[in-house]
């Protein structure tokens, strides 16, 4: 296992080298550069050709690549066009807002989608199973940022129970229910495949319980999609955070990378998004040794 988290651990390298070339040229691919924000009748030619000198924007966009990756490894990721502030202060100040509502969203949809798996599994057909599988393929439907929207109207605007911006329970309710609705359905479909095998069949002819055969030899099995799922859902975490942050005025990186794309504030987005990445990679990892600690057989060293 140590080997394959340290082989793990040094294909990064590459691939966040691949994610940072492909941002940075695809990110300089709009016409114009950051300075049209400074354009105005009154402003001195010269006063614009000097902030792009400062910015680096006068240089060809290869050798802002290089310069940029040679600051990056020592972390440095530049200063914010707008603030001045250097970009991993910027992110170090609202990555733990929005941990503060990924983490939480990420819990509470395990917590919700492994029970109601498993009950609509073992009781299919029933009416419990009928309402989830309604819900799950109405969640699927609907579009978070509408799905938030509609939750701001209704408990902010008509009933007054919540802020409309800078709460944490629209977001958290919102991010969890877009959570939701397709995890619920892999682990359902999971349960019941593994509730057909032949040695779950033995089990109950042993005359174990069905509470054994469920939590003690089925659920284990049957949890192995969803530890998948969730490794591979966490870009769409991230990708939501943008979207709920923006929407909810939440003060964390998403928003803060929504406003650095209409801002075209480069050194901003490039740390936003190697830092997403980072997190990503490293999300996926940790749900690889998940799967192999729940599944003792899956071994990644090779013989």
């Amino acid at each position: 296992m140590r080997k394959y988290i340290f082989n793990r651990l040094l294909q990064l390298i590459p691939i966040l080298l691949g994610i940072s070339i492909i941002s940075f040229f695809v990110m300089h691919l709009a016409p114009g550069d950051p300075t049209a924000l400074f354009i105005d009748p009154n402003i001195d030619p010269v006063e614009l050709a000097r902030v792009r000198a400062n910015w680096g924007l006068d240089q060809p966009i290869y050798i802002q690549y290089f310069i940029w990756l040679k600051n990056a490894i020592s972390l440095d990721f530049g200063r914010s066009y707008t603030t001045g502030l250097p970009v991993i202060v910027e992110i170090g100040e609202r990555l733990p807002t929005t941990l503060l509502l990924m983490i939480p969203s990420f819990l509470l949809t395990l917590a919700i989608t492994i029970p109601i798996g498993v009950i609509s599994a073992v009781r299919k057909n029933s009416w419990f199973d009928h309402l989830f599988t309604f819900l799950s393929f109405a969640g699927m439907a609907i579009p978070t940022f509408w799905l938030g929207l509609m939750l701001m109207l209704l408990f902010s605007v008509q009933l007054h129970w919540l802020p409309a911006v800078g709460n944490l329970a629209l977001p958290l309710i919102t991010m969890t229910i877009g959570g939701l609705a397709g995890l619920t359905r892999y682990q359902r479909g999971a349960m019941l495949e593994v509730l057909n095998q032949e040695y779950i069949r033995v089990a109950r002819a042993k005359g174990l319980s069905e509470r054994a055969v469920i939590f003690k030899h089925a659920l284990r099995n049957a949890l192995l999609p969803t530890i998948t799922i969730m490794g591979l859902s966490l870009p769409d975490l991230f990708g939501g955070a943008f979207i709920i942050e923006t929407i909810f005025a939440w003060p964390g990186m998403g928003r803060l990378g929504v406003q650095a794309i209409f801002q075209r504030n480069y050194p901003t987005i490039m740390g936003i998004v190697m830092l997403s990445a980072l997190l990503i990679i490293v999300g996926n990892l940790l749900a690889d040794i998940a799967y192999a600690i729940v599944d003792p057989r899956i071994k990644y060293e090779k013989k």
